[in-house]
């Protein structure tokens, strides 16, 4: 059962070295779910004394007004022989035999987080001590709470430090150690207070007592110990701690723990008690529970660590594969990225994907029905044939045919043949910009990389937009030379028939009747179908060529062109690594598993390779 305190220690280093206090996040995490005992007193209520009987050394700083500024992590480690020494997690490489040099590495450890200011910090300090003479227990020292600010210190650190006490202690899994003086109404107790709101029924609080020798003479705390003044679900302790006296003299704490045994033993009022007093005494109770509580919420922990093992798991494979290292490692990366993409890409177009088959219905309805939308057949009213016929005479009238005003018919019905031509090109392009976004969002490796997804998908749009207007303009050439050239062999092939429009004696006005105008027009209208038919079938070659059968082709080229022309240390790409660290440190901090930073460490090189401090810091700026 020891092991298990041993165990909640690594996780809780663990949790501290990712930067998981259980403070400021809307989601629980792995430092909630872990039991702690909270150390809750209120100035001068005896609590460093407390914590230095429990330990047997003196270690912790003392002076007026608020001294612990920081939560302190007191990590008890029994060994079975050898020296004494202490470690801290921010100096993990020195061993403290010095307990004189602990305090004072407390104090600087202090000042460094909040300077030489008298501000509170959140985050906690990690003090394991290793010895013979504690048993193996966790404590969480607290600032002590106050009523006043001192010089120095903002009217709002009394609220700042009692809002810290209470996010320790309002946690269920969280064992609180109210310390009271007994000197004091109990009523009064600070400590008492505060784990009476968050633990109304007593369930999570251990009540210790101290100062009970300096207790005015005719009073006692019997009735406390005992229970009948405040009722716990755990009794009462009380502990002698030194005097201050004893402090300035440096009085040994094993005479001094002895001195506290024969105090209790020795008086009337409490020798009934004697036998569950003491700070000795204290810190079994407290080791005991402490067993006891992991014990019960192993099930628990278990869950949350299986979780969060998933949760990283699914974060680096979202991370995806290291970075390399060299310019033409990275340039490499680059290259295959895209050639992904641009696989996926050709699936879709070939059919191997969805999507392609969106090209030939543009062709094979959207098209055909907006030629169908024009109706030559009213741009060719008697109306339309009589004025253009007649505007194309001049002031001679036509001999034998109106060929100028043929040719005016044909060129104003074919040039409305330009607009579905144009929208059959804009609407292929639509297609495949779609596609190429699809496509982007197919290639895993882009997820790794959101500014180069960015980069190349404006590279891919850039592209298709240059292959529209080529297609464009091709497109419109086909209309513009069936425009600028007839086909001679279609009027020469059409029945003769003098008598009706041909004769040149007939009179200027037969000329214009209302049949011979419907014969120019019936005859302009074949035409037009006629090449309507030819374009029908020319433009979507002349699409899938200047567009589909391009961005098959190249549509990456001009963005290989601008990548090769630039060193890749200038490709801002190749710096996603920063943001994506921080993104993550924003999320909730992840517990990777039973041995916590051990295999963190081994999951993130298996993962990322040995050096992936050293792959943050090369990224420069695209990939953001």
């Amino acid at each position: 059962m020891e092991n298990l305190i041993t165990l909640v220690n690594n996780i809780q280093r663990a949790c501290t070295a990712l930067g998981d206090h259980g403070e400021g996040s809307a989601l629980p995490t792995l430092w909630d779910e872990l039991p702690s005992i909270a150390v809750v007193g209120g100035q001068s209520s005896g609590k460093s004394s407390v914590l230095e009987s429990v330990v047997g050394k003196d270690f912790l700083p003392r002076g007026a007004g608020i001294v612990t500024r920081r939560p302190l992590v007191l990590q008890l480690h029994r060994i079975n022989e050898g020296r004494e020494y202490a470690e801290f997690m921010h100096m993990p490489k020195k061993k403290f035999t010095d307990f004189a040099a602990v305090r004072k590495e407390i104090s600087d450890e202090t000042d460094r987080e909040t300077g030489q200011s008298k501000m509170i910090s959140t985050v906690p300090i990690h003090l394991s001590i290793y010895s013979p003479n504690v048993v193996n227990l966790t404590l969480v020292d607290l600032p002590g709470l106050t009523k006043v600010a001192v010089d120095g210190q903002p009217e709002s650190i009394v609220q700042d430090i009692e809002n810290m006490v209470r996010s320790y202690i309002e946690k269920p899994n969280c064992i609180i150690l109210a310390i009271s003086p007994a000197n004091q109404d109990l009523a009064t107790s600070d400590a008492i207070k505060i784990s009476r709101e968050v633990d109304p029924k007593g369930e999570r609080t251990f009540g210790v007592l101290t100062k009970i020798d300096l207790m005015d003479k005719g009073t006692d705390a019997v009735d406390i110990l005992d229970g009948k003044s405040y009722k716990l679900k755990y009794p009462w302790i009380g502990v002698v701690n030194r005097s201050q006296a004893d402090i300035n003299k440096s009085v040994d704490m094993i005479a001094a723990r002895r001195r506290e045994h024969e105090y209790f033993a020795s008086s009337p009022e409490y020798r009934h008690l004697a036998n569950r007093m003491g700070s000795e005494y204290l810190g079994k109770v407290l080791s005991k529970h402490l067993e006891t509580v992991i014990k019960s919420r192993i099930p628990g922990l278990q869950s949350l660590i299986s979780k969060t093992i998933g949760e990283l798991e699914a974060e680096l494979s979202r991370l995806g594969k290291p970075i390399a290292t060299d310019a033409g490692g990275k340039l490499y990366m680059i290259m295959e990225i895209c050639r992904t993409f641009d696989q996926i890409f050709k699936e879709h177009l070939d059919g191997v994907r969805p999507g392609g088959d969106k090209i030939y219905l543009v062709f094979d309805n959207q098209f055909p029905a907006a030629l169908k939308r024009l109706q030559f057949d009213k741009h060719l009213s008697m109306d339309n044939v009589r004025k253009l016929i007649t505007e194309a005479d001049g002031y001679q009238p036509h001999l034998i045919a109106p060929e100028q005003g043929y040719r005016r018919l044909i060129e104003s019905s074919l040039v409305t043949i330009r607009g579905p031509a144009e929208a059959a090109v804009d609407a292929v392009h639509s297609i495949l910009k779609d596609l190429v976004h699809k496509s982007i969002s197919e290639t895993m490796e882009f997820k790794q990389y959101p500014t180069l997804r960015v980069e190349v998908g404006n590279a891919a749009v850039g592209s298709l937009e240059r292959m529209r207007d080529q297609s464009k303009k091709a497109t419109l050439q086909l209309v513009d030379m069936e425009c600028g050239y007839l086909t001679v062999e279609f009027f020469r092939k059409l029945p003769q028939d003098v008598e009706k429009g041909g004769n040149p004696t007939h009179s200027l006005f037969d000329r214009y009747n209302d049949a011979y105008l419907r014969r120019i027009g019936s005859t302009v209208l074949s035409y037009v179908n006629m090449v309507c038919g030819s374009l029908r079938n020319s433009i979507p070659k002349s699409v899938v060529y200047c567009q589909v059968r391009e961005a098959k082709r190249c549509l990456l080229d001009y963005f290989f062109t601008e990548l090769g022309s630039k060193e890749v240390s200038q490709n801002s790409w190749l710096n996603c690594w920063m943001r994506i660290q921080q993104s993550c440190s924003a999320a909730p901090p992840l517990l990777r598993d039973w041995s916590c930073t051990e295999v963190l460490k081994q999951k993130l090189k298996q993962s990322h390779g040995p050096n992936r401090r050293d792959q943050n810091n090369f990224a420069s700026s695209h990939f953001q």
